[in-house]
């Protein structure tokens, strides 16, 4: 039975939860509960700290886990990702008082205080930077305020707790975040049910980005049609009973689809549908 770790709290749970709901695994119905079983799919999820998830993984307790990238580096746990599930993106970037740096070779003799010390002092020292870091949880902004450090190291949305704070990001992102699957360093990515179990999750993450576009066109402009629908390895074709016109069917891009209707119409295209995808496998 295959052990899988998932985020018990915070902004990975909800959508970590959807994600595999969408993939055909049971989810638990109350938030109290710590471990399930779905036997039909022979899996076991346990609900921890997103930040002890990839402790669990490297340890070979639990064979793959969810969390975020951020925290996976953090931990300096033996543990690697295998897929990005594209949801909880983050930025990180340094701050400080205006004028204080503009890049992070400036940081050398200061202190950066953070909550991710992992990963702070990792990207110092991948530059060559000599700083200190203060480990602070919670709003590290009022850091800079009360002197305990002079630069932060914070997760950066829309700037708008920063500049309130009367603080400006500078230098370039310490790293870009988002949700990914975490497997132990050198265990076997190919075991099947590790590999089905991320067919499902990709075929979430496909299913979300494309949707069936069908419609109907004259045989004389199906090269043009085409060229707009291309799908994935090519686009089925139906004769219609209307002598000279094809039905096409075809993958698109999601963010697309309004596009590509409008230039399959202008064409000469007609009853032209989308239809969302709930499943897929490629």
């Amino acid at each position: 039975m295959l052990r899988i770790a998932v985020p018990n709290k915070g902004s990975l749970s909800g959508p970590a939860a959807d994600m595999l709901h969408e993939a055909g695994y049971q989810q638990r119905r109350e938030s109290k509960e710590l471990r399930i079983v779905d036997p039909e799919n022979e899996v076991e999820f346990f609900y921890l700290r997103p930040r002890d998830i990839a402790i669990y993984v490297s340890s070979g307790r639990l064979d793959i886990g969810i969390t975020g990238r951020d925290l996976l580096i953090d931990s300096g746990a033996n543990a690697e990702e295998i897929l990005a599930l594209g949801f909880a993106r983050s930025t990180f970037r340094y701050a400080g008082k205006p004028g204080t740096a503009g890049a992070v070779a400036d940081l050398n003799g200061r202190t950066v205080a953070t909550s991710y010390e992992g990963i702070v002092a990792k990207h110092l020292a991948d530059h060559g930077i000599d700083a200190s870091v203060v480990h602070l949880d919670g709003a590290v902004e009022t850091a800079i305020e009360l002197g305990v450090a002079e630069v932060i190291a914070d997760v950066v949305e829309t700037g708008t707790s920063l500049r309130n704070a009367g603080l400006e990001v500078f230098g370039d992102p310490i790293m870009k975040s988002e949700a990914i699957v975490v497997r132990r360093t050198g265990a076997d990515r190919e075991e099947p049910k590790v590999q089905q179990f991320l067919r499902r999750l990709q075929g979430v993450l496909v299913a979300r980005t494309y949707v069936m576009m069908d419609y109907d066109c004259r045989v004389e402009q199906l090269e043009k049609a085409v060229a707009l629908t291309p799908g994935l390895e090519s686009p089925t074709v139906s004769p219609l009973h209307n002598e000279g016109w094809v039905a096409v069917r075809a993958m698109v891009p999601a963010k697309e689809a309004q596009r590509i209707m409008d230039d399959l119409y202008a064409i000469g295209a007609r009853a032209i549908l989308t239809t969302a995808i709930h499943a897929c496998r490629l």
